[in-house]
């Protein structure tokens, strides 16, 4: 059976190597940090929003994004690089921001979505859900703007609608916001997890995989083509370069196969929006939520992890800087205080920032290359821990010859 090297170590690779062990394949990991689920994966949201996956591109949204650029608590955060990448996404951006691109794009979203819920069902067996604290917590979507809200309510199949009492009521921990709500939409079957101990679990799981040949920690710096085929990656650890080869090579690896991508002369539409998470103890008084929360308006996102409060929020457009701006996160910090003041204790906040590599369309890219051996799955953008296992399964499926559940027009380096 082939070897394969998947690179990259986060949720999506991971899940990428057990789904292909599992399909037969002799499967090495390569990951440039000591440990796995700690780049993107790390501090995400923590939300499993199979059915929430509207993508970010929609009409109206170049002219909120403008009005955002200028606050310093806005959802958006522009800085203009000396790199053509970030104008060639925005334009692409800006391209697919129609209604009708939109409707298309969320239609094969929901489609991977929900393979995606399937494909964590069926881990269930191997990895146990109350391992990486795994809830099914239902997900509510509060509006502040009326117009806003009754435009989502109206849509057919939006969910339970409920009035602001009705938010308080059965979610406490928006008392406090319940003057500046218009209302909320809740969907039931939507879960909160910890991606990180996800990935954790995980790749315990894969060490005991019989087909499963290790995990290698360094560098990838490129890629080795000749002929057509991917023939090896140079892989530095320190001082020590060497070349690892395979017979296949899967990109899972966040931003970087943008890069690696690039060495081989292979163009992957991918950015990096910069997203920042608070994560606060929840003591015993606190009223933290119990379902997972999303501030539509303001773009933030509550989900209760364990005895955890994580906080998601906010997109950068600063290139692949991971500092913290402090005016964003104390802009963060003054919201969520507001909305949920009694939700965890918020003097022992810690911060985190990730890189989420997105595409325009917010589509993850699945599949192959014009190189025969060299295969992709990135691009999922805020979305990776939704979508991996679904991603993994289709990549599994297409490097087998198999034919996909669904048509993958839409999610493919060539569409």
């Amino acid at each position: 059976m082939q070897q394969i090297i998947v690179i990259g170590g986060g949720v999506v690779g991971l899940t990428s190597a057990w789904w292909l062990a599992e399909a037969g394949y002799r499967v090495t990991v390569l990951e440039r940090a000591p440990e796995v689920g700690s780049g993107s994966s790390y501090g995400n949201g923590g939300q499993l929003s199979y059915r929430y996956v509207s993508p970010l591109a929609d009409e109206g949204v170049p002219l909120k994004a403008l009005q955002w650029m200028f606050q310093d608590t806005g959802p958006l955060h522009f800085r203009p690089e000396a790199d053509l990448r970030q104008y060639r996404w925005l334009a692409s951006f800006l391209a697919h921001c129609r209604a009708d691109v939109n409707r298309k794009t969320t239609a094969k979203l929901l489609e991977l979505g929900e393979l995606s819920r399937q494909g964590m069902k069926q881990l269930e067996v191997t990895v146990p859900l109350d391992a990486f604290d795994w809830r099914d917590a239902g997900k509510l979507v509060v509006y502040r703007s009326r117009d806003v809200f009754e435009k989502a309510a109206g849509k057919q199949g939006a969910g339970e609608i409920w009035s602001p009492a009705d938010c308080a009521a059965r979610e406490p921990s928006l008392a406090a916001a319940e003057p500046l709500l218009a209302g909320g939409i809740y969907n039931s079957g939507e879960a909160v997890a910890d991606c990180h101990a996800f990935c954790l679990v995980l790749a315990d799981r894969l060490r005991a995989h019989p087909q499963f040949q290790g995990f290698v920690h360094g560098e990838a710096r490129r890629l080795l083509a000749d002929q057509g085929r991917i023939t090896g990656i140079e892989v530095a650890n320190g001082l020590d370069v060497r070349v690892l080869a395979a017979d296949s090579y899967v990109l899972a690896a966040g931003i970087q196969s943008r890069t690696l991508a690039d060495t081989v002369g292979v163009s992957l539409p991918l950015y990096p929006l910069k997203g920042y998470s608070l994560t606060a103890p929840i003591r015993a008084d606190d009223v933290a939520p119990e379902i997972s929360v999303t501030d539509f308006e303001r773009k933030v996102l509550y989900a209760r992890i364990g005895n955890k409060l994580r906080v998601a929020a906010m997109v950068d457009m600063v290139g692949e800087d991971l500092s913290l701006n402090p005016k964003r996160v104390d802009g963060l910090t003054r919201q969520v205080r507001e909305t949920m003041p009694r939700a965890a204790d918020y003097s022992k906040l810690s911060v985190w920032a990730g890189l989420r590599p997105a595409t325009p369309s917010s589509a993850p890219i699945i599949g192959a290359t014009r190189y025969g051996n060299l295969w992709l799955n990135v691009g999922h953008g805020p979305l990776g821990f939704t979508f991996a296992c679904g991603s993994a399964s289709l990549l599994a499926g297409a490097m087998q010859g198999e034919a996909p559940p669904f048509p993958l027009d839409g999610l493919s380096l060539r569409a």
